[in-house]
């Protein structure tokens, strides 16, 4: 019979590229994930993984049992969700991966929110920019709470359940004493330099794209991916910075923000999970915490646009 730790191992070889990588997400060390895979090559009868290069790939024989454990691993997620159900209660843990820009206005409340209702739950959060989604169909993380740019197409990886939480649009951002408070015309920006994150980000690319919409390519002297520091700079003087209204608090001293008015630059902030035909009872609850977060901070913390 076939060890789903071992399955485990081999579709997390296949994801991370290297057993190297693989140990290192797995807190194991690299002899021990080459023991098991080849327990589990001599379990199969059949070479499972070929070099190629500096990292390894599936052979032919570990891209079918690839398949098979996709759909195993599955099932035992469903198990898992169903004697959840029937119990009724919500678990003693779960994990939460978060972009940084909605710690304070979403994941903070609803952590804060959880631990009132739920005080048996403990949730460990990642707070990352990097590779939610894959972390999810790894197994590594529970839910995440993340981002797709509205110009982007829409990918979301098999097996992976979407709740939309809330459109979340970028703000135009200077010194309180270089604007007024009128929304903006994105082609005025034209005439600005911009602190923008860099275009390999999803954020970077969403706002050249609008700029090239708009007839122009901006000039962009300051590339950062630090919100903090796209406020500094545009609190100095020196830029003008384009947020997302969840990561900035309109209070903030020495800055102005304003809407853009004729072409919104809009990211869809979603919670995503694990598809399974019977809702976990815990990644319920965590899900409809981060709901009840981003309509209240919408409602009461930020400005309407």
């Amino acid at each position: 019979m076939l060890d789903l730790r071992r399955l485990y191992m081999l579709r997390t070889v296949a994801a991370r590229g290297s057993i190297a990588a693989a140990a290192q997400s797995l807190a194991l060390s690299a002899g021990a994930v080459s023991q098991q895979l080849s327990a589990l090559r001599h379990d199969v009868g059949a070479d499972l993984l070929r070099p190629d290069g500096r990292t390894v790939a599936l052979t032919e024989a570990g891209r079918v049992l690839l398949e098979h454990t996709d759909r195993i691993l599955a099932a035992v997620q469903e198990a898992e969700s169903a004697v959840a159900a029937v119990k009724g209660t919500v678990g003693t843990t779960a994990t939460l991966a978060a972009l940084p820009s909605t710690v304070a206005t979403i994941v903070a409340p609803a952590l804060t929110a959880l631990g009132s209702h739920h005080p048996q739950l403990t949730v460990n959060c990642l707070v990352t920019d990097q590779a939610q989604l894959r972390e999810l169909t790894l197994g590594t993380v529970d839910v995440v709470l993340g981002q797709r740019y509205h110009h982007l197409p829409d990918t979301v990886p098999r097996g992976i359940a979407i709740s939309p939480l809330l459109d979340d649009p970028l703000l135009v951002i200077t010194a309180a004493e270089q604007a007024d408070e009128r929304p903006v015309v994105l082609r005025e920006l034209a005439t600005h330099s911009l602190a923008v994150p860099p275009p390999t980000t999803d954020c970077g690319q969403a706002i050249l794209h609008a700029c090239h919409q708009a007839g122009f390519t901006p000039t962009t002297p300051y590339i950062t991916a630090d919100i903090a520091a796209q406020l500094a700079l545009a609190r100095a003087g020196l830029a003008t910075a384009l947020v997302p209204r969840t990561a900035i608090d309109p209070a903030t001293p020495g800055i102005r923000t304003a809407p853009i008015e004729d072409r919104p630059i809009l990211r869809l902030l979603f919670a995503a999970t694990r598809h399974t035909e019977t809702a976990n009872p815990t990644t319920t609850a965590v899900v409809a915490a981060l709901r009840t977060a981003a309509r209240q901070g919408r409602a009461t913390h930020l400005p309407a646009v």
